[in-house]
């Protein structure tokens, strides 16, 4: 194991050994069940009416057990006002069904931009956390709210809970490199707020494979905002090389299926990137890119990653979720009518 990331574990028995009550009393349940995947929207007022079609969509779907919307409720030049983080939160809060939200990069990172309103991004950061993930309130959002557990006062938006014996986890990892992409005056500050922050999540991730392996839980789904693999120049990528060395190794050492679900570059995809080369490979050479699909490497086949629709497209994913399947997760693009660019 790394020794960096082996040292930012150390205490992890500690913090497993305290895991809550609603870890241990999930029910466990055998029957079939679907949840939704989103993210990446809306973008800006013009696609307001599509994000309403979506969740009107959604609410139809009595089926769903809940909701994960994987980060960026705004456009990243869409000002930070008070105002937006209000109107969103109050939509997820109509949804029918239980929401789970994972932090995104347009909602604090970004804010220093000029066309965003050149916030401070780390007030805003304290604004998100005060209104959507409060520590003394460990539930979702929605209409009929489900038991969540939160990582820590410092951390409540990192999120574990359960279904069917399925684990499910969230993990505030956006883009702009992990929070380290920055106006220049917030560069020191960000360094500071990634390193504690990126120790926070190596500890809930490796925590929540132990869990999951001492319950021998059928599946894993992690949910992040990020596109780690993303195809820019890998110094754009460096904040997230500690996760993907964990991930890996820890879904090794898992066998079971374990889901990557993740939004950021707006391209709806379901591969197998792992194994791939990290940003300390590449960085360097005459193509510092990191392109998995370009890898000649046996897939990791336990190990799959789903990007969800996002900004321009409006749409949604169906993961059905079946422990007497070997592969445990199924998934369905699900193209909602009003929203339909091309009639078929």
């Amino acid at each position: 194991m790394n020794n960096k990331i082996k040292s930012l574990l150390i205490a992890s028995a500690v913090v497993f050994s305290a895991c809550s009550s609603i870890d241990l009393q999930a029910e466990i349940q055998t029957t079939p069940f679907s949840i939704a995947l989103i993210g990446d929207l809306p973008y800006s007022d013009a696609k307001l009416i599509e994000s309403q079609n979506l969740m009107e969509d959604l609410d139809a779907h009595k089926e769903l057990s809940f909701i994960i919307h994987d980060g960026d409720f705004k456009g990243g030049s869409v000002p930070c006002d008070d105002k937006i983080y209000n109107d969103r939160l109050a939509t997820f809060n109509q949804s029918t069904h239980p929401l789970f939200y994972v932090f995104g990069d347009n909602e604090w990172t970004d804010c220093h931009r000029a066309a965003a309103g050149g916030y401070n991004p780390f007030e805003r950061l304290a604004l998100l956390r005060s209104l959507f993930a409060k520590f003394s309130e460990p539930t979702s959002l929605g209409a009929t709210k489900l038991p969540v557990n939160r990582q820590s006062e410092g951390f409540p938006e990192n999120l574990r809970w359960f279904k069917n014996n399925v684990m499910f986890v969230g993990l505030h990892i956006p883009g702009s490199n992990n929070g380290l992409s920055t106006d220049p005056k917030y560069l020191d500050q960000a360094k500071a707020e990634y390193k504690s922050r990126n120790a926070a999540n190596l500890r809930w991730l490796h925590n929540s494979f132990a869990l999951a392996t001492k319950r021998q839980s059928p599946g894993i789904m992690i949910t992040i905002q990020a596109n780690p693999w993303d195809f820019i120049p890998a110094q754009n990528l460096t904040g997230y090389e500690d996760f993907l060395v964990l991930l890996e190794q820890e879904t090794r050492k898992f066998g079971k299926p374990v889901v990557l679900v993740h939004g950021d570059s707006h391209y709806f995809r379901i591969d197998k990137p792992f194994p791939s080369k990290l940003p300390s490979d590449v960085i360097g050479t005459d193509f510092p890119f990191i392109m998995p699909w370009e890898s000649t490497a046996n897939r990791l086949e336990n190990f799959t990653r789903v990007e969800t629709f996002g900004n321009p497209n409006s749409h949604w994913v169906k993961a059905t979720i079946d422990v007497s399947k070997p592969s445990v997760f199924i998934f369905e693009q699900m193209i909602v009518e009003k929203n339909r660019v091309v009639t078929p």
